[in-house]
Parts: C-alpha cells; sequence; structure tokens
C-alpha cells in the first residue's frame, strides 16, 4: 500500500512549522501524522507531496496505485478502514472535504461521501494545540490496547485511574505526582520525568524527552523526541529536539525543532483585556483577526531566546531567529531575525547554520545537504 500525503493548499496555513516540514509531518498527541498512519498500516510506504524545496529531504514515492491523502486529516480506526477499502480511481469526502483519492494520480473523481465520528482535522496553526487533547487521548488507546505498562515507582503519587498512565520500558519517573483524571500520561522509552515535577494529563512524552527538576504540567502537552522541558507549560507541543530547559511560562503555543528558549523565557497566552487576539498569517502576509482568547508563540525550527525574553500573546517566530532584547519583539519575527527587533539585521546564514549545526551535534546529529537547501530557500534575499 502506497500512502502519499498531500499538502493541498495548506502548506502556509501551519507556517512557521510548515516552512521547513510537510502537513503530513507535524506532530500533534503522540506522533506526526505520517508515522500514526505508519502505526495504523504498518505495511504501507508513507511519502509525501508538498513544496518542491523539500523534495530532497521528503521525497515522493508515486506508483501505479496511490492513496493521496489529505494530510491535514488526522487518521482514526474508521477512516483507516475507509480508505484501506477504496477502489481504484475511487474518492473519499466527508461533508464537502476531501480525504483519500486511490490511483495513479491525483484526480478525485467518482466520489463517495461518509460521516466519520469523531475525525479531527486541522484546518488552523492553532488547532494543532486546540485539539491536542482529543488527538493524545485517542492515540493513546490505539497505542497501549494489548500492551502492559512498565511499573510505576512507589516514590510516585498516581491519582486517578491507572490505565490512564503508561511507561514504557527504559523510562524513568521518580517522586512526581501524575494526575490522569484530566487526560492520560504516556511516558516514551528512555523518557524521564525528574523529581518534584507534578503532571497533569494529557501528556505525551516521546522516547528520549525529559521534564527537568519540578516542572509544572497542565495538558495537553506533545514532546517530541530529545526534547527537554522545564518550569511551566500548559497545552504546548514540541516537534523534536528543542530544549525549554529552565523556569519560565509557555502556554497555548507550537515550538518546532532544534529551538531553544533561555532560562526564564515567558510567553504571554492571553490578552490584558481578556479579547480575542490577532497573529500574523503567513498566507495574507498581515495580522489577522482570530476567535482565541488563548494563543502563545508559533515558532520555527532553529529559532532561539535568549535569557529572560518576554513574547506578547500570539507572537509568530520565524525559521532560524536569534531573539536577545530587552523588551517585548513584535508579534511578529521573520526567518533569519537576528535580535528579534523591528529593525533587526538578517542573521549571516554562513553562521547561522553554523549555530544550527553545533546544537544538532550535542545530539549526535548533523545538518544534512536537504536542510541545507531549505534554509538557503528560506534565507531572505536582497
Amino acid at each position: 500500500m502506497n500512502i502519499i500525503l498531500h499538502d493541498l493548499s495548506n502548506h502556509l496555513t501551519f507556517a512557521p512549522l510548515t516552512l521547513t516540514r510537510p502537513v503530513g509531518n507535524l506532530r500533534t498527541g503522540m506522533f506526526t501524522n505520517d508515522e500514526r498512519w505508519q502505526f495504523y498500516l504498518p505495511e504501507a510506504k508513507i511519502s509525501f507531496k508538498t513544496e518542491d524545496y523539500f523534495t530532497e529531504k521528503f521525497p515522493i514515492n508515486k506508483t501505479e496505485d496511490n492513496y493521496w491523502i489529505n494530510a491535514s486529516v488526522v487518521p482514526n480506526k474508521k477512516l483507516v478502514e475507509l480508505v484501506r477499502n477504496l477502489e481504484l480511481n475511487q474518492t473519499l469526502y466527508m461533508q464537502g472535504v476531501f480525504m483519500a483519492h486511490r490511483g495513479e494520480h491525483f484526480e478525485p473523481k467518482n466520489s463517495i461521501s461518509v460521516t466519520i465520528n469523531d475525525l479531527v482535522i486541522l484546518e488552523n496553526r492553532w488547532d494543532l494545540y486546540q485539539k491536542n487533547d482529543v488527538i493524545l487521548a485517542t492515540d493513546f488507546s490505539a497505542y497501549t490496547k494489548g500492551k502492559k505498562s512498565a511499573q510505576l515507582s512507589e516514590t510516585n503519587t498516581l491519582i486517578g485511574d491507572p490505565s490512564q498512565l503508561f511507561i514504557e520500558e527504559g523510562a524513568t519517573v521518580e517522586c512526581a505526582i501524575l494526575n490522569v483524571k484530566s487526560g492520560p500520561i504516556y511516558v516514551g522509552k528512555n523518557a524521564e520525568i525528574m523529581e518534584g515535577s507534578v503532571v497533569r494529563g494529557a501528556l505525551a512524552m516521546s522516547e528520549n524527552s525529559a521534564l527537568k527538576l519540578s516542572t509544572k504540567v497542565y495538558g495537553a502537552v506533545s514532546l517530541g523526541p530529545h526534547c527537554k522541558v522545564g518550569g511551566e507549560v500548559n497545552n504546548v507541543i514540541f516537534q523534536a529536539y528543542s530544549n525549554k530547559g529552565h523556569d519560565g511560562f509557555l502556554g497555548n503555543s507550537l515550538i518546532g525543532e532544534w529551538c531553544n528558549l533561555g532560562a526564564d523565557t515567558n510567553s504571554s497566552n492571553l490578552k490584558n483585556n481578556y479579547g480575542n487576539v490577532k497573529t500574523y498569517s503567513y498566507l495574507s502576509e498581515d495580522m489577522e483577526q482570530t476567535d482565541l482568547m488563548f494563543m502563545g508563540v508559533a515558532m520555527g525550527d532553529h529559532s532561539k531566546t535568549s535569557i529572560n525574553s518576554m513574547l506578547n500573546t500570539a507572537t509568530v517566530i520565524g525559521v532560524c531567529a536569534n531573539i536577545f532584547t530587552s523588551g517585548f519583539p513584535p508579534k511578529y519575527v521573520p526567518n533569519f531575525s537576528w535580535g528579534g527587533q523591528q529593525d533587526s539585521p538578517v542573521y549571516d546564514l554562513d553562521r547561522a547554520i553554523d549555530a544550527a549545526n553545533q546544537m544538532m551535534i550535542r545530539r549526535g546529529k548533523k545538518i544534512e545537504n536537504a536542510d541545507l537547501k531549505i534554509l538557503n530557500y528560506l534565507f531572505p534575499k536582497k
């Protein structure tokens, strides 16, 4: 079975996260969406139909028989069953929204319309965190069914149904308070919850992620692989390999890969007048009104904040931005900003790449040619 996750027209909808990855590679709940399809269909080969400048890192794999799938749809068992049963040249819709098409080429026709209860469709950038509790609970139920959790150490306090806690072998949890009444808690392989941490689900920790000493977590929070998080977090998704290792508040936020938030970085997620927020749209290239009251920061890959940084409600930060300022940066910080102010210079490309590579080397990785092509494409042109 050959699955192609299609961005459709949603590439900029989920920016800045999708400036460096396809829509189908975004993380919510316990997985990225391609990982989720792989979980439900282990035999499938999965690739992406996305932006041309991604093609070396995320190549498309086409055959004579492909399953073209809306990358913004979060699959559940019912959708997977319907997709698996599609006949050649059939197209699946739900309430007018494209779900999937089977065929050599992406040519939706011979449509059939279905209704799928509780199916999550991501329509806006903020849906990632707003719908994370529902997605995480569904992932947890599907993934842990028939599996046995490692035993929780007696140094911990568990509040709620023990079936809503799953600890992989190799994970470490000591002297923590874990409350699963509001959502499940998943602790992945070699992940760690350090002493003094207080966690209220839902929480998903991917392999080798960590909650630092005395971290406070209000669900729904997702930590991608190798993310290190401390302080206070509420309804945040970290893609992978990013750090918020010290005190400071972060809420209703989206953090890309290879980001670092300096000690005591704080992000507002609520306006003082309790009004609905405006945020930057990469589609309109302007600020747009939303119907949301709570919104923190959306940060692209390889961006950093210095110690004691303050971020305003609904701040959007691009790729490879380096923020060090005594006041609030503007609510939109473009790619490769050196300082984060309105009149800040452009971060030198070679220096930005060297900084990114140095961070990756610390985790046993290095920047690849495919990554360099993406960063070169995103670098501001004179």
